[in-house]
């Protein structure tokens, strides 16, 4: 079973120095009929505008990914990480029992744009932490790359919670396939281009939930997607 989240009928704020876009419940935006999906409970696209970010403000209990496509995010934390990360890098926070921190654009030009990611834990007041590494364009062209997971495999990031996340960027007619095991579910956001899944047309913006399928996923153009595979 597919079905698809259409772009347009997600929750939508654009506050001149943020325009972003909500597949799930989030902030000012209620929607009950998508909270989440199995432990996958945010999926924010962000535009950040050039010196504009988000202040210091606090998390708990939530696996935290931010995937960037475009310009360059500052990250700082109460645990004392400091970094910039640009596309290919892929940053993984576990809030616990608590943590404070800021997103700022560091850009004095360029936008910023990236995907962040809220995970449900498995379990409640884990023990803060950080993790960040650089998956280059060439482990995620015409294939599917493992960027987190709860066992750190293949280099992955590692997620305390049952899920597997993927990420691939697609030139026009290039295909990637990926079998459901029983009893797990799929989510496959489209982060750029457009795609046809299962023969459905899927564009950016676009997302799906899926059970009890064999994803085909073929590109129409040049597209990136991340694909979540869930208990």
């Amino acid at each position: 079973m597919i079905t698809i989240r259409k772009s347009e009928d997600r929750g939508h704020f654009n506050h001149g120095w943020l325009d972003t876009y909500h597949t799930f419940s989030f902030d000012q935006y209620y929607d009950p009929g998508h909270m989440q999906w199995r432990s996958l409970r945010v999926i924010n696209e962000d535009r950040v505008a050039a010196g504009q970010g988000f202040p210091t403000h606090s998390h708990r209990d939530m696996e935290i990914i931010t995937y960037i496509l475009e310009g360059a995010l500052e990250h700082r934390d109460s645990m004392g990480n400091g970094s910039v990360i640009r596309p290919g890098d892929v940053q993984r926070m576990t809030a616990g029992t608590g943590v404070s921190h800021s997103e700022f654009n560091p850009s004095k030009s360029e936008p910023v744009h990236l995907l962040q990611i809220w995970i449900l834990p498995n379990a409640q007041d884990l023990t803060p932490g950080y993790e960040e590494k650089n998956f280059p364009e060439t482990e995620r062209a015409g294939k599917l790359r493992l960027i987190a997971s709860n066992d750190a495999s293949d280099g992955s990031v590692e997620l305390r919670q049952d899920a597997r996340v993927y990420t691939s960027i697609l030139e026009a007619g290039q295909s990637v396939e990926h079998a459901l095991a029983d009893n797990r579910y799929a989510w496959l956001q489209i982060a750029r281009g457009t795609v046809k899944l299962n023969e459905l047309e899927m564009k950016q913006g676009d997302g799906a939930a899926i059970s009890r399928e064999t994803l085909n996923i073929i590109a129409d153009d040049r597209a990136e997607l991340l694909l979540f595979d869930l208990a």
